[in-house]
């Protein structure tokens, strides 16, 4: 009996109220046909769609051309034809609690844990809370080092690259309460199933999560007690946008609206309706009369936000943010904007309309790396399929420079663009950083896998001593810093 309803919380998590869509379900995407082939333009695109160029992507890329690998990549194996990682990487994978054990249990547990460390006893109470801790670090530094794993050794790059874009986009603070515990499980079961999908079955997702109901405050969101900051972000983050035309009125409204959703971790239930703690009020949002129902009410309103056309232009400029320029063409954004509206948010539909546009190729080589750009692109290069030794001075890294997993502490999600990562104390820090990887290395890392070098960068190169000398050089160069 325990078993079967752990089952379906499970699966209640992760389809939500409505059941996400396969790939195979929505509309066929049609071929890219990718104007010139050239080595230099092939780098240079693997470079921007994918953490970064190594020996096996490149030869990927080279292989089935610029237009068949994109197409491979909006569209990746799901199921049990998913590709695989190397052994060694899907083996540590594979071995983690979060891998082999389901959420509600972990999270009953640790709630029972929290619990009895708060009535335990003074002189026990040190002990018993230290342990709680240690548990949530744990499962914390596993969701860390899977997600780093996928992103050096998945050969389906893209999703990779949007699972990260939609965490950030729907950002959670990993040390608010127990969300060590549960961020994993948000990132595979809300996140990752739509990262290529539609947007309005990743915001539901979301939405109903444990790790969002705790992260901005709806769990404690009930009738005679609103609490306003998931509506307002709701809105001004994840849909329409700060301008997106929303008024006080509005939040108020969707605030109630999205009374009675929270959770109870002790019982094992991960995402409940509580009908005693729901407005049954009549609430008009965006001008919309949504009756009093009770739960079906959250489902309305998140497809009014997700089909709203200020959300098809918030979304599609963050993507051309993330993917073209810090200050993407506005006609870019209005032809994907288009395309978010008339494919009902499918999200590989408008990164099409993205890759096929001449405002990205013109764009190649030009976005600056923020933090995670920069060590993986790294990493990716030196490592290709070897595997990676320690996860953990990687995790470190990113903290130095400024960007921690799951650790943005406000819910704006860390930014995208040059100015917030290009500052003389980040490059500095980069430099250690790859200090620390170049002199691991015993060969010289290929220079033609990092794009067009200029001629000052040459002759700086060629007076490295070593082969470590010459990697940190590399790894160091104004080149280097750009995708």
């Amino acid at each position: 009996m325990r078993r079967d309803f752990t089952l379906a919380l499970l699966l209640f998590i992760g389809g939500c109220a409505t059941q996400p869509q396969t790939p195979a379900s929505r509309a066929p995407l049609a071929p890219i046909a990718w104007p010139d082939d050239s080595p230099a333009l092939e780098l240079a695109v693997l470079n921007r769609v994918s953490w970064g160029a190594n020996r096996s992507s490149y030869a990927d890329i080279a292989r089935l051309g610029t237009g068949r690998w994109l197409d491979a990549q909006l569209r990746p194996p799901q199921g049990e034809v998913r590709a695989r990682l190397p052994a060694e990487a899907q083996a540590a994978i594979d071995a983690m609690t979060i891998s082999q054990r389901p959420i509600a249990e972990i999270a009953a547990e640790l709630e029972q844990q929290r619990r009895a460390f708060q009535n335990a006893a003074a002189d026990d109470r040190k002990a018993e809370r230290q342990a709680y801790q240690e548990s949530l670090g744990r499962l914390g530094r596993e969701a860390q080092t899977r997600m780093l794993l996928r992103a050096l050794y998945s050969p389906n790059q893209l999703e990779e690259q949007m699972t990260w874009f939609w965490m950030n986009h729907f950002s959670v603070f990993q040390f608010k309460g127990p969300l060590r515990a549960l961020v994993a499980d948000y990132e595979e079961r809300a996140v990752r199933p739509q990262a290529l999908g539609r947007f309005r079955e990743l915001l539901g997702a979301t939405a109903r999560h444990p790790a969002m109901l705790i992260y901005l405050d709806n769990a404690r969101n009930s009738a005679g007690r609103i609490n306003e900051n998931y509506a307002r972000e709701l809105m001004e983050l994840h849909t329409l946008g700060v301008d997106g035309g929303y008024t006080q009125s509005d939040v108020e409204a969707l605030a109630r609206i999205l009374t009675g959703w929270s959770l109870d971790l002790a019982g094992g239930e991960l995402s409940r309706f509580y009908p005693r703690r729901h407005d049954f009020g009549d609430k008009v949002l965006l001008g919309r009369t949504i009756r009093g129902r009770g739960a079906a009410e959250l489902d309305e309103a998140l497809d009014i936000l997700a089909r709203h056309p200020s959300t098809a232009r918030f979304v599609s400029r963050k993507l051309a943010t993330f993917l073209v320029a810090d200050e993407p063409p506005a006609a870019l954004v209005e032809r994907m904007a288009q395309t978010f509206s008339a494919s009902d948010g499918d999200i590989a539909q408008v990164l099409r309309t993205l890759f096929v546009s001449p405002e990205f190729r013109a764009s190649l080589g030009g976005k600056f790396k923020d933090p995670q750009h920069y060590a993986l692109s790294a990493l990716r290069l030196v490592l290709d399929q070897r595997p990676l030794p320690d996860a953990q001075p990687v995790i470190g890294a990113l903290a130095r420079m400024g960007e921690p997993l799951y650790a943005r502490a406000t819910p704006d999600g860390y930014p995208l663009t040059r100015t917030d990562w290009a500052s003389p104390g980040q490059l500095a820090t980069r430099f250690e950083i790859a200090r620390g990887i170049a002199y691991r290395v015993p060969v010289r890392i290929p220079m033609e896998l990092v794009a067009s070098v200029g001629d000052a960068t040459r002759e700086t190169l060629a007076k490295a001593a070593s082969p470590q000398e010459w990697n940190l050089l590399l790894l160091s160069s104004p080149e280097f810093m750009q995708r």
